[in-house]
């Protein structure tokens, strides 16, 4: 076994690897950028070395830098992570030449499922089910269409070397043909250096399903169930469960010995992903295999109590598989969701800057200790005060459960992401939660649409209905009355003025424009009962029980008999003797105020924003790539005005009218903060 490994990778799957790896006996070497120094896969590993500046291309990507790492600290073996280098044949090759083990499959099962076209060759001739198409390199955009004609509408019209949504059509008709091949050959040239095309029948209302594998140096390869991974957004996975809610006993088995018939195909050695796209009618069709560990690889670890990560170590370590297909289990029922640094009532753009609060619910399984169940677990690689940079990818953390069955991890994760508090960037935890509380994401009616279908506009706070919204009314004037309880046992009051605790109160719920809710409200306590109270809103009684210490924000307690988890803040940006509540993925600013007090507010005229349509504001934190337009410039409605860079995001601002610039305010390479103004108009 290897006395110390290297991770060339940074971030969640880097503290991920270095977990293991702790547990396993095993020393650890991390390598980072001038963005990590301080990053928290550093902090973890037993050594550190610096490899180039923050842009992955002149760090992460360097082979040369990672190899030299690897011999200077004496490091025997190499964890690519995911991303980065871990799918690159060249460097699994050079890691053998220079005398590394690759902690992954050898270079030419790499080379041999790294070309789509290549691949679903190789599938078809080991009797995997392939979608019907034209696999070899298509000529022109005529050709296209005659082959598209052949298989029949619609098409899915590919580049071979795509991947992340790039070089990808879907064609219902011959025109949408022609052009589909023109748009993603040029995708493909620019994205990837590769313009090759190709055509395949598109699946309707598909299902994306994939198959967990494992394989080691001495032939065997077993299959670990498989991963719903439908819920996408923009082809990238938003949610992943297992196992799926949809496919059958005979579905599955069927789809795991076709992975496992593959892998051997390609004398596959580590684990490995078999992606299946799958048609309403549990038809399943190759789509391609990831070479390497998948970001969603714990809910796998969850249902079958097996550390993936580990059996990688032994099995690049020469040992053999220690268990067979008959002993792998399938128990109970796993979904991660991924938390995400963007704002997703800003059409998710992406958030920069650092973690002011950075506390996830309360774990109880562990990277490390996949035998423990029926839990919490959070994957993460960043920490409360650390930055959350503008090069990588948005991803802030993986926060697992595991359930009896599928309801109970439902329930189990709406919990958890009431429990997650983030602040000083934007996180995507309220879309996750309205993902969860979905009805058709209930009882598992959806396919890879599902998102672009019922979010297709953006998404906003309306798409996030509380089942009850007048809970949050209680639980305000229940914690404003917690506050002021604790106000009126302030000793050196003066006699005759102490504070009066009160039972009752408004509940001012504010909206926009001034737009607000008057809730009247009763609270009073129960006697010998510390921290529990009874709320009356209306009609609407609350038993509300709480243990929470004033002042943090995570709020635990019992309503009416059923627990919940809520978070409670004092103060706004624009309130601060507000309270803000938040449950459910859906948000409240209220004031709690004597039935006098909420008279008088109601008396206070409405401030409106300032007019700031004569600015161009960054909608984002990133990096100022370009500047299109000059002062005097007469610009259009729709002209390019700027671009700005982050999380490996291109984003182009363009001009919402017709106008003249003023003045340019930002300078290409400044950095910017979100709502920084970059140019005025006239």
């Amino acid at each position: 076994m290897f006395t110390k490994i290297l991770i060339a990778n940074r971030g969640e799957i880097a503290c991920r690897v270095i977990a293991t790896a702790r547990k396993m006996g095993i020393a650890t070497v991390a390598v980072y950028s001038d963005a990590d120094k301080e990053a928290r896969h550093v902090k973890l590993a037993d050594e550190a070395v610096h490899i180039g500046a923050a842009p992955s291309r002149e760090s992460y990507l360097l082979a040369d830098k990672i190899i030299a790492a690897a011999k200077q600290t004496g490091a025997q073996a190499i964890h690519p992570g995911y991303g980065f280098l871990s799918e690159n044949e060249a460097f699994a090759q050079r890691c053998e030449d220079e005398g590394i083990a690759f902690i992954g499959p050898k270079a030419h099962s790499i080379a041999a499922m790294g070309d789509k076209i290549a691949s679903k060759k190789l599938a078809l001739e080991a009797g995997v089910s392939t979608i019907p198409g034209y696999n070899d390199a298509i000529s022109g955009p005529e050709q296209a269409v005659e082959i598209a004609k052949g298989i029949g509408y619609p098409v899915m019209i590919k580049a071979s070397a795509g991947g992340g949504g790039k070089g990808l059509r879907v064609a219902f008709n011959d025109k949408e043909a022609f052009e589909g091949f023109a748009s993603c050959q040029n995708e493909a040239r620019n994205s990837f250096g590769d313009d090759r095309i190709f055509i395949e029948k598109f699946v309707q209302e598909p299902r994306h399903i994939e198959i967990q594998v494992l394989g080691d140096s001495h032939g065997h390869v077993i299959y670990l169930n498989e991963r719903e991974c439908s819920i996408q957004r923009r082809h990238q996975k938003v949610i992943e469960e297992a196992p799926s809610p949809f496919i059958s006993e005979a579905t599955r088995k069927a789809m795991g010995e076709q992975a496992v018939q593959l892998a051997k195909a390609v004398k596959y050695q580590s684990a490995g992903t078999v992606e299946f796209v799958v048609g309403k009618d549990q038809d399943f069709y190759f789509l391609e295999m990831n070479t390497r560990l998948q970001v969603e690889h714990p809910v796998t670890e969850c249902i079958t109590g097996l550390d993936l990560v580990e059996l990688m170590i032994r099995v690049a370590a020469g040992e053999s598989l220690p268990l067979t297909q008959a002993d792998v289990k399938r128990d109970g029922w796993a979904i991660e969701c991924r938390i995400n640094a963007e704002d997703p009532f800003r059409n998710f753009l992406p958030s920069t800057g650092r973690l002011v609060r950075f506390q996830p619910p309360h774990e109880s399984m562990f990277q490390s200790d996949t035998a423990k169940k029926l839990g919490v677990r959070v994957d993460t690689g960043v920490y409360e005060g650390g930055e959350i940079p503008m090069y990588y990818d948005s991803m802030i953390a993986k926060l697992i459960v595991h359930g009896t069955d599928r309801n109970d991890a439902i329930a189990k994760m709406r919990a958890a992401l009431n429990g997650f508090v983030i602040r000083g960037i934007s996180s995507n935890i309220p879309f996750q939660a309205a993902l969860l509380a979905h009805p058709k994401f209930v009882t598992g009616e959806f396919n890879t649409g599902f998102i672009a279908e019922n979010y297709g506009k953006g998404f906003a706070a309306e798409d996030v209905p509380h089942g009850d919204p007048l809970f949050l009314v209680a639980l305000a004037a229940y914690m404003n009355r917690r506050y002021r309880a604790r106000a009126s046992g302030i000793s050196g009051q003066m006699a005759g003025h102490e504070v009066k605790v009160g039972e009752t109160f408004v509940v001012v719920q504010l909206g926009a424009e001034g737009q607000n809710q008057h809730h009247e409200v009763t609270v009073s306590d129960f006697e010998g009962k510390s921290g529990s109270s009874a709320v009356l809103v209306g009609a609407n009684s609350y038993q509300i029980s709480s243990d929470a210490t004033l002042g943090q924000i995570r709020v635990e307690g019992s309503c009416n008999g059923q627990g919940f988890t809520a978070q409670v803040e004092r103060g706004t940006a624009k309130n601060p003797l507000a309270l803000r509540i938040a449950h459910n993925g859906t948000q409240i600013d209220a004031l709690v105020l004597s039935p006098l007090g909420a008279r008088l507010h109601q008396l206070m005229p409405f401030k409106a924003p300032p007019d700031l349509s004569r600015f161009l504001l960054s909608p984002m934190p990133g990096l100022l790539v370009d500047v299109a337009v000059q002062p005097g410039q007469k610009v259009q409605a729709g002209e390019r005005l700027a671009v700005i860079e982050a999380m490996k995001m291109e984003n182009i601002l363009f001009a919402s009218q017709d106008g003249v610039v003023s003045k340019v305010v930002a300078g290409k390479g400044e950095s910017l903060a979100v709502d920084q103004v970059i140019l005025e108009f006239v």
